[in-house]
Protein backbone atom coordinates (compact mmCIF):
# COMPACT_ATOMS: atom_id res chain seq x y z
CA UNK A 1 0.00 0.00 0.00
CA UNK A 2 1.25 3.42 -0.74
CA UNK A 3 -0.06 6.61 -0.13
CA UNK A 4 -0.07 10.36 -1.02
CA UNK A 5 -2.16 13.40 0.41
CA UNK A 6 -4.00 15.65 -2.21
CA UNK A 7 -5.33 19.12 -1.11
CA UNK A 8 -7.99 20.20 -3.73
CA UNK A 9 -9.72 22.74 -2.59
CA UNK A 10 -12.56 21.12 -0.16
CA UNK A 11 -12.04 17.86 0.78
CA UNK A 12 -15.07 16.32 0.89
CA UNK A 13 -15.49 16.12 -2.81
CA UNK A 14 -11.97 15.19 -3.07
CA UNK A 15 -12.96 12.08 -0.78
CA UNK A 16 -16.54 11.25 -2.51
CA UNK A 17 -14.52 10.73 -6.27
CA UNK A 18 -11.57 8.91 -4.65
CA UNK A 19 -13.39 6.68 -2.89
CA UNK A 20 -14.72 5.20 -6.03
CA UNK A 21 -11.99 4.95 -7.90
CA UNK A 22 -10.26 1.54 -8.37
CA UNK A 23 -7.31 0.59 -6.76
CA UNK A 24 -7.68 2.93 -3.77
CA UNK A 25 -7.96 1.31 -0.61
CA UNK A 26 -8.43 3.65 1.99
CA UNK A 27 -9.70 7.88 2.00
CA UNK A 28 -9.66 10.21 4.98
CA UNK A 29 -9.98 13.53 5.32
CA UNK A 30 -7.45 16.00 7.31
CA UNK A 31 -5.16 19.15 7.72
CA UNK A 32 -1.55 18.66 6.14
CA UNK A 33 1.21 20.51 6.96
CA UNK A 34 -0.19 22.67 9.51
CA UNK A 35 1.90 25.04 11.70
CA UNK A 36 -0.66 23.81 15.02
CA UNK A 37 -0.66 20.28 16.26
CA UNK A 38 -4.01 18.88 15.69
CA UNK A 39 -6.32 21.84 14.12
CA UNK A 40 -9.85 22.08 14.40
CA UNK A 41 -11.61 23.05 11.30
CA UNK A 42 -12.05 26.73 12.76
CA UNK A 43 -8.74 26.73 13.29
CA UNK A 44 -7.60 25.85 9.89
CA UNK A 45 -10.36 28.06 7.90
CA UNK A 46 -9.32 31.04 10.34
CA UNK A 47 -5.70 30.92 7.93
CA UNK A 48 -3.57 30.64 11.25
CA UNK A 49 -2.20 27.05 10.94
CA UNK A 50 -0.99 27.43 7.52
CA UNK A 51 -2.33 24.15 7.09
CA UNK A 52 -4.30 22.72 3.88
CA UNK A 53 -7.28 20.39 3.57
CA UNK A 54 -6.36 17.30 2.49
CA UNK A 55 -7.15 14.06 1.16
CA UNK A 56 -4.90 10.76 2.19
CA UNK A 57 -5.33 8.38 -0.38
CA UNK A 58 -4.34 4.44 0.38
CA UNK A 59 -3.67 2.92 -2.64
CA UNK A 60 -2.63 -0.91 -4.17
CA UNK A 61 -0.16 0.36 -6.89
CA UNK A 62 -0.49 -3.42 -8.44
CA UNK A 63 -3.98 -1.89 -9.24
CA UNK A 64 -3.39 2.14 -9.82
CA UNK A 65 -0.13 4.15 -10.21
CA UNK A 66 0.37 7.08 -8.57
CA UNK A 67 0.41 8.80 -12.59
CA UNK A 68 -2.96 7.30 -12.76
CA UNK A 69 -3.85 8.71 -8.84
CA UNK A 70 -2.41 12.18 -10.18
CA UNK A 71 -4.18 12.30 -13.08
CA UNK A 72 -7.53 11.59 -11.22
CA UNK A 73 -6.33 14.64 -8.93
CA UNK A 74 -6.14 16.87 -11.72
CA UNK A 75 -9.70 16.25 -13.50
CA UNK A 76 -11.23 17.51 -10.14
CA UNK A 77 -8.49 20.44 -9.46
CA UNK A 78 -8.24 23.86 -11.41
CA UNK A 79 -4.87 23.84 -10.78
CA UNK A 80 -3.98 27.67 -12.20
CA UNK A 81 -6.12 28.79 -9.29
CA UNK A 82 -4.02 29.93 -5.92
CA UNK A 83 -6.34 29.64 -2.68
CA UNK A 84 -9.75 28.69 -4.35
CA UNK A 85 -11.75 26.00 -5.74
CA UNK A 86 -15.25 26.23 -6.57
CA UNK A 87 -17.18 28.64 -4.14
CA UNK A 88 -14.63 28.11 -1.47
CA UNK A 89 -11.91 30.68 -0.70
CA UNK A 90 -8.94 30.62 1.63
CA UNK A 91 -5.30 29.31 2.06
CA UNK A 92 -6.58 25.94 3.11
CA UNK A 93 -8.35 25.55 -0.22
CA UNK A 94 -5.16 25.55 -2.12
CA UNK A 95 -3.91 22.68 -4.48
CA UNK A 96 -1.34 20.99 -3.12
CA UNK A 97 0.76 17.54 -3.38
CA UNK A 98 2.18 16.36 -0.25
CA UNK A 99 4.23 13.25 -0.44
CA UNK A 100 5.93 11.01 1.86
CA UNK A 101 8.37 9.64 -0.48
CA UNK A 102 11.18 11.52 -1.95
CA UNK A 103 11.17 8.75 -4.80
CA UNK A 104 7.57 9.61 -5.60
CA UNK A 105 8.49 13.43 -6.69
CA UNK A 106 9.58 12.58 -10.35
CA UNK A 107 6.19 10.98 -10.69
CA UNK A 108 4.60 14.16 -9.54
CA UNK A 109 7.19 16.78 -11.18
CA UNK A 110 6.39 15.09 -14.29
CA UNK A 111 2.19 15.15 -13.84
CA UNK A 112 2.63 18.26 -13.31
CA UNK A 113 4.58 18.96 -16.58
CA UNK A 114 2.10 17.42 -18.21
CA UNK A 115 -0.92 19.06 -16.88
CA UNK A 116 0.84 22.37 -17.32
CA UNK A 117 0.86 21.83 -21.45
CA UNK A 118 -2.70 22.30 -21.10
CA UNK A 119 -3.00 25.55 -19.86
CA UNK A 120 -1.88 28.95 -20.91
CA UNK A 121 -1.43 30.40 -16.91
CA UNK A 122 1.08 28.59 -14.38
CA UNK A 123 0.55 25.62 -12.40
CA UNK A 124 0.17 27.11 -8.68
CA UNK A 125 -0.48 23.83 -7.07
CA UNK A 126 2.25 23.12 -4.47
CA UNK A 127 4.82 20.24 -4.34
CA UNK A 128 5.85 19.33 -0.87
CA UNK A 129 7.15 16.91 1.56
CA UNK A 130 4.28 16.04 4.23
CA UNK A 131 5.02 17.44 7.53
CA UNK A 132 2.54 16.11 9.33
CA UNK A 133 -1.11 15.22 8.68
CA UNK A 134 -4.18 15.74 11.56
CA UNK A 135 -7.21 13.38 10.82
CA UNK A 136 -9.91 16.16 9.94
CA UNK A 137 -13.60 15.66 12.88
CA UNK A 138 -15.43 13.00 12.23
CA UNK A 139 -18.15 15.03 10.88
CA UNK A 140 -16.17 15.44 8.05
CA UNK A 141 -15.21 11.71 7.23
CA UNK A 142 -16.85 10.81 4.41
CA UNK A 143 -19.24 13.77 4.53
CA UNK A 144 -20.82 13.78 0.98
CA UNK A 145 -21.85 9.93 2.11
CA UNK A 146 -23.48 11.16 5.18
CA UNK A 147 -25.00 14.35 3.90
CA UNK A 148 -25.43 13.46 0.06
CA UNK A 149 -26.92 17.06 -1.19
CA UNK A 150 -23.79 18.64 0.42
CA UNK A 151 -21.98 21.16 -1.62
CA UNK A 152 -19.30 19.39 -3.78
CA UNK A 153 -17.73 21.58 -6.64
CA UNK A 154 -16.53 18.68 -8.28
CA UNK A 155 -19.68 16.40 -8.78
CA UNK A 156 -19.21 17.06 -12.37
CA UNK A 157 -15.96 14.99 -12.11
CA UNK A 158 -17.39 12.33 -9.34
CA UNK A 159 -20.43 11.99 -12.52
CA UNK A 160 -17.39 11.17 -15.43
CA UNK A 161 -15.83 8.91 -13.11
CA UNK A 162 -18.93 6.63 -13.17
CA UNK A 163 -19.02 6.34 -17.17
CA UNK A 164 -15.10 5.25 -17.47
CA UNK A 165 -12.78 1.77 -16.72
CA UNK A 166 -11.54 3.12 -13.22
CA UNK A 167 -15.22 3.44 -11.56
CA UNK A 168 -15.11 0.77 -9.09
CA UNK A 169 -19.52 0.84 -8.46
CA UNK A 170 -19.54 2.20 -4.95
Amino acid sequence: MKRIFLAGGCFWGLEAYFERVNGVLKTDVGYANSLVENPSYHQVCSGTTEAAETLMVAFDSAQISLGKILEHFFNNIDPTTLNRQGNDIGTQYRTGIYYENPEDLPIIESAIKKEAEKYSAPIVTEVLPLKNFYMAEESHQHYLDKNPGGYCHNRRAILDLKSGSDYNGK
